[in-house]
């Protein structure tokens, strides 16, 4: 098993490192040793009791749009920056699509700009598999047949932050790595309106309530366990190889949302079942899978969490911080 020890002794900068993602990235590197990890984030789909708390990290309440904020952080000079914070997700763009644009598109720049004039030694991007990839993509989804026929603003973004990236890459030589994530799921992650479906699921299934899918419930998704999507974040930070690449990060399986539902379901002791409802305009893709041949060759990538086993991991989280979780959670 790699030791990560790469990371010993240095500074990094996560931005929206108090979210699902950058909470389970936050830890990993703090228990790796790492000088200091500097979470940025302006806590608009995060909770402060959900914010990882230890004597080598550091939390700064402050946004990307901000260059005070961003001063502030990159005086530390981080040696490595993550970059996960974003206006989430397709639904939340349709609805507010200039604030979509200002924060992954403007946000990402502002961003990259200061990663360049200090010179950090890598930059890794949160890009989305699920954005890039159109319907005139062929599954599973590989590398080098992204779309520019997309239907949300966030897919667009995403696809806009890609190029950004690979612009500083290109004329400033930023070491850039652009990973493309699949349907992250895993404890940390708060239900809400705006959240991904296996925590608003578990949130409904837990309060007793049937749960809605939109479609037929044969659609498919890649769903991938964070703790996964985290190893796979780690290695893009240290393989030379990675440098400039997209890769996907993805579980390389696929699985029907109805067999989700009833797991959930069966988890939480829910008897209210399910209910059927119309797809949404912008929902058109049924079946999501990513070909993760690419991340294994060059990352040494293997997921190792089967997506069952992840569902539990969910469940017991829940379990856990409920009364925190029915206190934040908002669907309004």
């Amino acid at each position: 098993m790699r030791t990560y020890n790469e990371f010993e002794g240095k500074t990094i900068l996560i931005t929206g490192g108090a979210g699902c993602v950058g909470g389970n990235l936050t830890r990993k590197l703090s228990d790796l040793g790492a000088e200091k990890v500097i979470i940025l984030d302006n806590m608009s789909s995060a909770y402060h009791w959900n914010v990882v708390k230890a004597d080598n990290v550091e939390f700064v309440e402050g946004d990307i749009r901000s260059d005070e904020d961003l001063n502030r952080v990159f005086k530390e000079r981080p040696d490595y920056v993550y970059h996960l914070a974003a206006h989430f997700a397709n639904q939340n763009s349709v609805d507010q699509p200039e604030t979509d644009l200002m924060v992954n598109g403007l946000g990402i720049l502002k961003v990259l700009e200061h990663a360049q004039l200090t010179g950090v030694e890598r930059f890794v991007y949160s890009s989305s598999g699920c954005g890039v990839y159109g319907l005139d993509s062929k599954m599973p989804f590989k590398e080098d047949d992204i779309s520019i026929s997309l239907h949300t603003p966030y897919q667009l973004t995403k696809l806009l932050g890609e190029l950004y990236t690979n612009y500083f890459h290109n004329l400033y030589d930023l070491p850039i790595v652009n990973a493309r994530f699949f349907n992250v799921f895993g404890p940390g992650e708060v239900p809400g309106k705006y959240r991904n479906v296996i925590p608003n699921f578990f949130y409904w299934s837990m309060n007793g309530q049937a749960l809605p899918i939109t479609g037929e419930g044969t659609e498919t998704r890649d769903w991938t366990y964070v703790g996964d999507i985290c190893n796979g974040l780690l290695a893009m930070g240290i393989e030379e190889e990675a440098i400039g690449e997209a890769i996907n990060l993805g579980s390389g399986k696929d699985h029907r949302v109805i067999d989700m539902a009833n797991r959930v379901n069966e988890l939480s002791g829910n008897e209210a079942g399910i209910e059927f409802k119309e797809r949404r305009n912008w929902d058109a893709k049924t079946k999501l899978l990513s070909c993760i041949d690419k991340a294994h060759d060059i990352l040494g990538y293997k997921p190792t969490v089967s997506f069952d086993d992840g569902l539990v991991k969910v469940h017991d989280w829940f379990v856990d911080n409920w009364d925190n979780i029915q206190e934040s959670a908002e669907f309004d």
